[in-house]
C-alpha cells in the first residue's frame, strides 16, 4: 500500500492507494518543519486514520512546505518513521507536488497560494529555478498570512472602511490585545492570520477586501513570477486555497500584469495519486 501526502502550514491531505487499486482519503492538520520539530510533527500524526495504517503502508510519498533543505526533510522522516517504521519514505518539497499536478510534462511556472506562498520555473520534468521563500515573517506575498496580516494591521490602525470593521467586530469580538497575543504568543500565527481570508474573500465585492488581495497578488507576480527567464510566455499555474478561491481576482490582476494563467486548483492531491498510480 502507497501512503501520499501534500502538506501545507494549515492542513495535509493525504491519499491511500489499496492493494487492490482503491483510494481512500482523509485530511487533517498541517505540518512544517521549519515551525515544528520532528515531536511536534510526530505528535500530531498520531491521528487515528494514519494509526490504522501503520501495519500496512509499505510506501510514503510526502511532498510537504519547508520540504527544500536535507535536514528539515530529515525531520519529517524521522517523524513519519514513528508510526510507520516499516515503509520506506521519499519526502519532496511541495514545489514539486505543484509542478507535477499543474504543468505535468510541460514547461511552465507554478505557484503555491495557500497560506504561505511559493513559485518555479519548471522545464517539464524538473524545477530549473526557484525564488526565496523566507516565510511568514520575510516574504509570503499573495498567501494567506500574509494577506491576513495586512488586514488586521488596516483594524488596529482603524483604516478599514467602517462597515468591514464594524463586521469584524461582531463576527471576531476583535481587539488589539487578543491579535497581539496570538500573534505573538501563540503557536502558529500564520495560521491565526491566514484564517481571516475566508472573510475578506466572502467580501471581495467590497473594494477594500478586492484590493487586498489584487494588490497582494501583484507583489507575489514582483517578487516571484516575473522574475523568471521568458516569464511572460510561459504558463503560469496555481495551487493553494488563496488561488483557488480568489481566482477571479488572481486572472485580473495576471491579465493587468501581462501573464497567461492557465490552471488554478485547490489541491494538487489529486494529480499526485495519478502520478504515482501510474507507477504501481
Amino acid at each position: 500500500m502507497i501512503l501520499i501526502a501534500d502538506s501545507g502550514s494549515s492542513k495535509t491531505d493525504w491519499r491511500v492507494i489499496h492493494r487492490d487499486g482503491t483510494i481512500s482519503q482523509h485530511r487533517g492538520v498541517g505540518f512544517n518543519p521549519y515551525y515544528q520539530t520532528s515531536e511536534e510533527m510526530a505528535l500530531q500524526m498520531r491521528d487515528d486514520f494514519l494509526l490504522q495504517l501503520e501495519n500496512e503502508i509499505e510506501q510514503i510519498f510526502y511532498y510537504g512546505a519547508g520540504c527544500s533543505a536535507p535536514e528539515r526533510k530529515a525531520e519529517v522522516s524521522q517523524a513519519l518513521g514513528t508510526i510507520f517504521s516499516k515503509a520506506s519514505i521519499e519526502i519532496d518539497h511541495d514545489l514539486s507536488a505543484a509542478a507535477h499536478a499543474t504543468c505535468g510534462h510541460e514547461a511552465g511556472i507554478a505557484c503555491i497560494l495557500g497560506t504561505g506562498s511559493n513559485s518555479c520555473d519548471y522545464d517539464g520534468e524538473k524545477i530549473i529555478d526557484s525564488r526565496p521563500a523566507p516565510g511568514y515573517i520575510l516574504g509570503d506575498e499573495g498567501g494567506g498570512g500574509y494577506v491576513g496580516r495586512k488586514f488586521l494591521r488596516d483594524f488596529i490602525n482603524d483604516e478599514m472602511p467602517k462597515e468591514i470593521r464594524s463586521e469584524v467586530l461582531e463576527r471576531f469580538h476583535l481587539t488589539r490585545e487578543v491579535i497581539q497575543d496570538h500573534v505573538y504568543r501563540q503557536p502558529f500565527p500564520n495560521r491565526y492570520m491566514a484564517s481571516f481570508c475566508r472573510f475578506i474573500t466572502e467580501h471581495s465585492s467590497n473594494p477594500y477586501c478586492y484590493k487586498l488581495f489584487y494588490d497582494s497578488f501583484q507583489e507575489f507576480f514582483s517578487k516571484h513570477v516575473c522574475k523568471y527567464q521568458d516569464f511572460e510566455k510561459k504558463p503560469v499555474n496555481f495551487v493553494g486555497s488563496i488561488a483557488h478561491y480568489n481566482s477571479t481576482i488572481l486572472r485580473k490582476a495576471a491579465t493587468d500584469r501581462g501573464l497567461h494563467v492557465q490552471l488554478v486548483i485547490e489541491s494538487p492531491i489529486a494529480g499526485l495519486t495519478l502520478y504515482h498510480q501510474e507507477k504501481l
